[in-house]
């Protein structure tokens, strides 16, 4: 059975970004629970941001999982990459990602890499670019694995990335690079902007999804676009998906209404 999800943002530095819940760990928590949600997820300046024991008593009081945490503060707030030019920036970009699992991990969490894969330019071509990418990939997944915890890896829209921006390329990357223990994160608004079809794209990533972002065409709350859903919600069913449905959405019109908007969506479509 899918899951539900809402996003719980810590980073200063990404405001006005698509997050649902801002600054306050504990109201999170509390309108999350308040609203039926199954789990958070969380947006962390750093693995040090946040004393892990207070996530477990929040979780505990509230009767949440956490079902991932993200690593994109390493690129807003540090600059690192794992397809920088400078060696030095990429080894700091792994161990930035290493720390993150494992914080995650102390909660069954997997670690999500986005913004963090980067991108190809004049100083790294694309064939050099996907071989670090792909060499990171090896390194993360397996290291995952310690804590029984997948490495999720997010295919972005041409305009975050121009690395991988389909499905497609994302199940083609895992193939080639043969990384182990990593699976796919399929975010609705991303794929709105490169796929073709949405309900086939997520057919070609079958098994290898691993995390869904349920989020309206415009990166509004689902059922504030002109999103349709029923193929999407079939395509997952039709591929045996049982992971999370999490809300990365803008906090619109407020993060209350953006919640309750997300969850009601979520109902009607997979429960």
């Amino acid at each position: 059975m899918i899951q539900s999800a809402v996003t719980i943002s810590l980073v200063s530095q990404a405001k006005g970004g698509p997050f649902v819940f801002w600054d306050d760990l504990a109201a999170g928590f509390q309108q999350a629970a308040k609203l039926g949600y199954d789990a958070v997820e969380l947006f962390l300046p750093g693995p040090d941001a946040v004393n892990p024991q207070d996530i477990h008593k929040l979780s505990a009081e509230h009767n949440l999982r956490i079902a991932a945490v993200g690593t994109g503060a390493g690129w807003v707030i540090h600059k690192l990459s794992l397809t920088a030019f400078e060696s030095p920036i990429r080894d700091k970009a792994r161990q930035f990602i290493k720390d993150m699992i494992d914080f995650g991990g102390q909660f069954g969490a997997p670690a999500i890499i986005g913004s963090m894969q980067g991108r190809f330019t004049d100083q790294v071509p694309k064939e050099t670019a996907l071989k670090y990418l792909s060499q990171a990939l090896c390194e993360l997944g397996p290291y995952a694995a310690k804590h029984n915890t997948p490495l999720i890896y997010e295919p972005l829209n041409r305009y975050e990335t121009n690395l991988c921006v389909t499905m497609e390329a994302g199940v083609a990357l895992l193939k080639s690079s043969g990384a182990q223990n990593v699976k796919l994160l399929a975010d609705l608004f991303h794929m709105n902007i490169e796929e073709t079809n949405l309900a086939d794209a997520l057919r070609a990533g079958g098994s290898h999804i691993g995390h869904v972002h349920f989020v309206d065409s415009n990166r509004r709350p689902a059922g504030n676009g002109h999103m349709d859903y029923a193929p999407i919600a079939a395509a997952l069913k039709e591929i045996g998906y049982e992971g999370y449905a999490s809300a990365e959405a803008f906090p619109w019109p407020t993060p209350e209404a953006a919640a309750e908007t997300t969850i009601n969506s979520f109902r009607r479509l997979f429960r």
